[in-house]
Order: structure tokens, then sequence, then C-alpha cells
């Protein structure tokens, strides 16, 4: 016995013997436990992994996937259960649990019925409308976040955002996160910071955990302070499938800590290929703007040039000449016209002049009176009549008158 005790134990021997005294003990090896759930996880392998819990402990339950595969109504967290199975020790881990062959739905959880009955409380007041929603900046100065100092939460933030926009400056409140003291100190650091004129967003949450780890972040002072801020403020609180009041009353619920901080800023590689893109067309379009301006000046100075006063002037004196030219042309015309329409005229009429007749031999016949005798009827026998003559007057008497035709031989 003596050498027993003085020989030392691998750790994996230690982790079997007591597997093996599970095992043995009649109440261990078959055993019933009653609890709530917490901290559900239903592996893809198709085991589940979850706590059981009251009031005073906890203890780490597995359902391996032949064994739940007989369980008919879901598992999630704050479901009372009663689970029938037996107490062993994961080897590997040096962790003891119950492994359940059987669970039973109990009820609904102290927990679960506190947070449900304090969501439907201040669903109906509306600290959830999303008309009530802030928006984020689009490129905050400085960030503030209401966490642990210590936690994974901070660091995960921190590099989160020195990798994607390092020229943002970080200001940390560190409270408590949980236990009867977390609402009070998440409270005192959400009003200093929404306090500070410096601060464009805040940030504030945890890692994740079971339900009763949360429950700062469903506390009914915590939610309050969130909606009365006046800067918006991003819940990130446990991982994708956790949710707390912080989160339904938050201007945006982020799924995880590292979420949060890719929600609260840009990209800085992404805005400068923005920037640069924005560039490259405000230049396209300043080139397009000056080659349509200097297209329209051309035509304006070629408008200009076409209503110059001087060149109006110059063209209307052009007009002038032109239409002076033009009407000289045509009173040349006309008058050339004319004298020779007066020439033939003057021609008839000196054909027709009964003086230019007696250049051509004729003569002549007037009576004493002075009219022109055309007729024999006009004159009488032994009448005196006067002839005029190419050189001169005759006086001459009427002999005889014969009457007829008159036939020159």
């Amino acid at each position: 016995m003596i050498n027993l005790v003085e020989k030392p134990l691998k750790v994996s021997e230690v982790n079997q013997y007591i597997k093996k005294t599970f095992a043995r003990d009649l109440i261990l090896s078959n055993i019933k436990v009653e609890g709530e759930i917490s901290n559900f996880k239903h592996h893809y392998s198709g085991h589940m992994y979850f706590s059981l819990k009251d009031e005073r402990g906890k203890l780490k339950c597995v359902m391996f996937k032949s064994d739940n595969r007989l369980v008919n109504f879901q598992l999630k967290d704050g479901l009372k259960v009663v689970i029938t199975g037996y107490i062993s020790i994961y080897e590997k881990e040096g962790d003891y649990q119950l492994y359940a062959k059987k669970i039973e739905e109990s009820g609904v959880g102290d927990l679960f019925a506190a947070f449900e009955e304090m969501k439907q409380k201040l669903e109906k007041e509306g600290l959830f409308d999303p008309l009530n929603k802030k928006e984020l900046p689009y490129m905050p100065k400085k960030i503030g976040v209401v966490t642990s100092s210590t936690g994974a939460a901070i660091r995960d933030i921190i590099t989160v955002i020195k990798r994607r926009y390092p020229i943002a400056d970080i200001l940390i409140y560190p409270v408590l996160v949980q236990g009867i003291q977390a609402p009070r100190e998440i409270c005192q650091g959400l009003l200093y910071l929404d306090n500070r004129d410096d601060i464009d967003v805040i940030i504030t949450g945890r890692g994740g955990g079971s339900i009763e780890e949360l429950f700062a972040f469903n506390d009914e002072s915590v939610a309050r302070t969130i909606y009365a801020m006046e800067k918006p403020v991003v819940s990130a609180v446990g991982h994708e499938t956790d949710f707390t009041i912080a989160d339904f009353v938050a201007d945006l619920r982020a799924p995880t800590p590292s979420a949060a901080a890719e929600l609260v800023t840009p990209e800085l590689d992404k805005l400068k290929e923005n920037l640069d893109a924005k560039m490259a067309q405000l230049n396209r379009n300043y080139n397009y703007i000056l080659n349509e301006h200097c297209v329209r000046l051309k035509y304006i100075r070629r408008s200009l040039d076409y209503y110059n006063p001087i060149d109006q002037i110059k063209e209307k004196a052009q007009e002038l000449d032109n239409l002076f030219r033009n009407l000289t042309m045509m009173m040349d015309t006309k008058i050339n016209k004319n004298r020779v329409l007066i020439d033939n005229l003057h021609n008839k009429i000196n054909y027709l002049n009964p003086i230019s007749a007696l250049d051509r031999g004729y003569g002549l016949v007037l009576d004493k009176q002075g009219n022109m005798i055309s007729s024999i009827e006009d004159v009488q026998a032994e009448e005196n009549l006067n002839l005029i003559i190419k050189d001169g007057m005759l006086t001459i008497k009427v002999v005889k008158i014969n009457k007829g035709e008159f036939y020159h031989e």
C-alpha cells in the first residue's frame, strides 16, 4: 500500500481510475437530473453539447447522435428538462459530465422566463421600434467601447479596427460584463462615452456564454440606458445564436465583437480604391465637360464673328454697293431700252409726219383757212387752194373735179 502511494501516477491513469470509480457507483451510473439547459450547441456531427444548471450550480452534458434521435422536441437555452443518464469523465480533458440517454421536457427555466417577460415588456413600450434606430457614422473618428478590458472581445475589436480602419481612435471604458455589479458599470460606461463630444459611435458587449453569463445585458437598466443614448450604439454580445435585450434595443446588433468592429468601420483600402475610382470618374467627367465647353466656345466665337457689328456694317455696305450697282445697271438698261423705244417712235413719227412726206416729193393741199384737204368732197371747182411742197407753197385753182379712184400711171 505504501508503494502504491509513493509511486506517481500518470494523468491518464488518474482519469481512468476516476472513470472506473464513477462506473461502479450505483447512483452515478444511472441517474436522473433536473435543471435548465444553457449554452446549447447542436454539433454538425449530430452530437449535442450543453450545460444543465440551477440557481447554485452547473453540470456539463453531452448527448450523442445515436441517443438524441429519440428526442421529439427542440432543445434550446432556458428549457427546463429532466435527463436520465450517467456521470462519467472525459479522459482527454479530465472533465466529468453527464452523458444523457433520455431527455424529458419539464418546463421553461426561470432565467429564460425572466428574459421573455422583460423582452415583451420593453417591446410593448416601443424600445425595439426600428423607427428609433440611429444610423451609424460612415467614417467615425473615435470609437468608444464598453466591455471587459481582459476578455477576448476587446482584443478582437481592437484587432479588426486597426486592420480595417487604422486612422480611427479607440477609447475603452473597462467594465465587468457579468455578475451583480456588471449592469451598473455598463450603464456608467455608456453614459460617460455618450456625454463626450469626441465619440462618434459606441460598441458594448462581451464574448459568448450561457444565458446566466450574458444576463447583465438583459438587465432593464442597461436596456433603458441604451435607448436613451444620443450616440448610436452597437450591441455585440455573445456568438451568432445568442440574443440579449441589449441586442434588441441597440441601434444595430452584431453577432460577435469582431463583427461589431467591422460594422462601425469602413475598410480603408476599399475607401482608397473607391476614392481612386471616383477621382478617375471625376477626371473623365471634367475632360468631357471641358471638351464640350471648348466646342461650345468655338461655336459662340463663330457666332460672335457672324454677328460682329463691324462685319455687319461692312457686309451691309457691300450690299448697298451691290444694290447701287444693280440699280445703276437697271437704270442704264431701262434708259437704253427707252432710248431705243423713243428712237423707234421718233422714226415712226417722222415717217408719218406729213412734212416729212414733202422731202419724198409729196405735197399738202390746204384750203384758204389752212385746213388740210383729204377728199374731193372738201373742194369745189374754181376754188383757190394752197399747195405746200418741199421748198415752198403754190396757190392753185381747181379747174376740174374727177371722182373715182386715183391710179398712178
